[in-house]
């Protein structure tokens, strides 16, 4: 669910009022990031090379990579990406199949003439990038576009916590089964679910 940028914050803070009613312990969760929320920026190529910098690996580790990538970079664009070699993204951190990855997606989306706006035509032309699965489609959904009702199933983070949260096992169908109550505001249990993980904020 895409909201208008200038609703954004109004729905936003609708929607986790809603949530705290409906679950308790969401609502602890909630009520202990007052103020606090997801900021969504709109780049969609910013946030694909970010998640493919993060995938299976922890947000410390994926933060350093993230500044070495980008320190020469005059923007954070598909065709200054594309100036770079594969070495070059290796001296980085990145496995070579990252960097690949990285390197196709900056070729491809330097061609596109148009952007898409809509979350599904989002995730159908990006699932066609090689490396791009659907978590990484799903950070893009969240912290990009500002999609509000994203489940990120297979997220580690996101299992952890509910895990924690709720006794319950650790994997994407008790994710699934605890997300039944947060439609159709998955995103801001998440982010908050996310949040009560680290000490800043999780940003792609």
């Amino acid at each position: 669910m895409l909201i208008e940028p200038g609703r954004f914050a109004d729905t936003w803070w609708r929607a986790a009022a809603m949530l705290r009613r409906r679950d308790p312990r969401l609502a602890s969760v909630i009520e202990r990031y007052p103020g606090e929320r997801l900021e969504p920026h709109g780049d969609l190529f910013r946030s694909l090379i970010r998640a493919i910098v993060g995938q299976q690996i922890s947000v410390i580790a994926s933060e350093r990579i993230w500044v070495r990538l980008i320190r020469d970079l005059a923007t954070i664009t598909p065709r200054e990406v594309a100036r770079m070699d594969v070495a070059t993204m290796r001296g980085c951190g990145l496995t070579r199949n990252k960097a690949r990855s990285i390197a196709a997606a900056a070729s491809v989306m330097a061609t596109w003439q148009d952007i898409p706006s809509q979350s599904e035509d989002i995730r159908r032309r990006l699932l066609t990038l090689k490396g791009v699965g659907p978590w990484t489609v799903d950070m893009v959904l969240i912290f990009a576009a500002g999609d509000l009702d994203v489940l990120p199933v297979a997220d580690i983070g996101l299992q952890r916590s509910v895990a924690a949260r709720y006794g319950c096992t650790r994997s994407p169908d008790a994710v699934s089964s605890r997300a039944k109550a947060w439609q159709p505001w998955r995103t801001v249990a998440t982010w908050y679910l996310w949040r009560d993980l680290d000490p800043l904020p999780v940003a792609y």
